[in-house]
């Protein structure tokens, strides 16, 4: 263990090693996702909007805000109305921009009219995710620059007089709108009762989200698609990561079990269709990996991620591939067996070509390069989150028991740290709810980052 290195957690504290608290934000508010520690000190943070909320769900935000360490607010973005609200995840641009997540609110009617099944969806009507590139003026506001919206990239094979006719294994650059709707006459009684088990679960949690009441008990579990009464969170996508070599957005969806690829070198215009950017493929998904049957191809045994969390970016060791670590919090397993694994994916990408071409199966790689798991010790099935260290080791978050350690390459653990930090602060209805001492994510900084000597520089004054 090194003395000389920080640990971030819980989105508002600096740690040492030893568990010592170096430094503490209070930021008034409610975590609203991801946080970034900036080279000058100051924190980057999302807050949770709890004034007259019109989302509901685990990872609401709708407050974007640049602390200084003494508690100044530099800059302050809000992103939440009746129609969008920033949820989840944020991430600093090289460029002194900020990435971040957005529902957007499509009513029932209008997605039926896309083509949506037409008893998939409740009273919330449906909410797709959507990238936004803002431009910070401090102290208060921003210029969006830049975005992408799910919404463009559809694709549904229920209707050919409705927009986005098509069949999924024609247009993997597309999400099917009607993915997760499963007939009810289709619908097996242990199906019924197996989601409605996981329902009751993620919604104790906070995850059940929507804007209609609870229905009151069935005599027997109703079918998937009577419980997406309950929640317009469709994609719930949960995290996004930037590559500046390539100008690449990755994105991650536990809802399709899927992470998502797409260009960021577009313009707004050209992100809304399949054509323009440097690969010229627009806004499509230029790759996707998880779970290849949300487009038409493999089978059910080829499905990889489990309601995942954070993919990043990790430097290439070489010219032609790219690599992701990733969170597969791995509940819901077919066979049963829950566990939680990091993978380390090789991807193969030409910087001039893209991505290649799914086979049968999905896209490549058809494995993970390296995977830890620990099916004894280890399992969380939301939240949580992984990073490679500079000494080869990773870090992993193992977010609802509140717990952080490093392995090294060959899965020997060298450091262990359970969150002490935490409290028997009571959620609102409208917002997540997780155990006290739960982590969404931790990030490790050494000794000489800039903002590490800023914060210890501020506190010593």
């Amino acid at each position: 263990m090194s003395e000389g290195e920080f640990a971030r957690l819980n989105g508002e504290r600096l740690v040492d090693l030893a568990g010592e608290t170096v430094h503490a934000w209070d930021t008034g508010y409610a975590p609203g996702g991801w946080c970034y520690l900036l080279d000058d000190g100051s924190l980057l943070h999302a807050g949770r909007q709890d004034e007259d909320p019109k989302f509901r769900g685990g990872g609401i935000g709708g407050v974007i805000r640049r602390l200084a360490p003494d508690g100044e607010v530099l800059w302050r973005y809000d992103f939440a109305d009746e129609l969008r609200c920033q949820h989840h995840d944020l991430e600093p641009l090289p460029n002194g921009n900020v990435l971040f997540i957005a529902w957007e609110r499509m009513s029932q009617e209008e997605a039926i009219a896309l083509g949506r099944a037409p008893d998939a969806d409740g009273a919330a009507g449906l909410w797709t995710d959507a990238v936004f590139e803002v431009r910070p003026t401090p102290p208060v506001g921003g210029e969006l620059v830049w975005s992408w919206h799910a919404k463009d990239h559809l694709v549904q094979a229920r209707d050919s007089k409705l927009p986005h006719f098509g069949q999924p294994q024609d247009h993997p650059g597309r999400i099917d709108l009607n993915f997760d709707y499963v007939p009810t006459d289709e619908v097996t009684e242990e199906q019924r009762r197996a989601e409605a088990e996981r329902q009751r679960q993620m919604a104790a949690l906070g995850y059940g989200g929507g804007d209609a009441p609870e229905p009151a008990p069935a005599a027997s579990p109703p079918p998937p698609s009577a419980d997406r009464d309950r929640s317009g969170d469709w994609m719930h996508t949960n995290a996004v990561d930037y590559d500046a070599v390539n100008d690449l957005i990755v994105l991650s969806s536990p809802e399709l079990c899927e992470i998502f690829v797409i260009d960021h070198s577009t313009t707004t215009a050209e992100a809304a269709t399949e054509q323009g950017g440097r690969l010229g493929r627009g806004g499509a998904l230029l790759w996707r990996w998880g779970n290849p049957r949300n487009f038409g191809v493999g089978a059910k045994r080829d499905q990889a991620l489990f309601y995942q969390h954070d993919p990043n970016w990790l430097p290439s060791e070489k010219e032609g591939e790219l690599r992701l670590l990733v969170f597969n919090n791995g509940g819901d397993r077919p066979d049963g067996n829950n566990r939680s694994q990091v993978m380390e994916l090789v991807v193969p990408f030409d910087p001039a070509r893209g991505f290649e071409p799914p086979t049968k199966k999905g896209y490549a790689p058809a494995a993970a390069s390296w995977v830890y798991e620990d099916k004894a010790t280890f399992f969380s099935p939301f939240i949580s989150g992984a990073r490679r260290l500079a000494n080869g080791n990773t870090l992993i978050c193992s977010g609802a028991p509140g717990r952080i350690f490093e392995v090294t390459p060959d899965s020997q653990l060298v450091w262990d740290f359970f969150n002490p930090y935490g409290g028997d602060f009571e959620a609102p209805d409208h917002a997540g709810k997780a155990p006290p001492l739960a982590l969404y994510r931790a990030d490790r900084y050494p000794s000489a980052h800039p903002g590490v000597r800023a914060v210890l520089a501020a506190a010593a004054k």
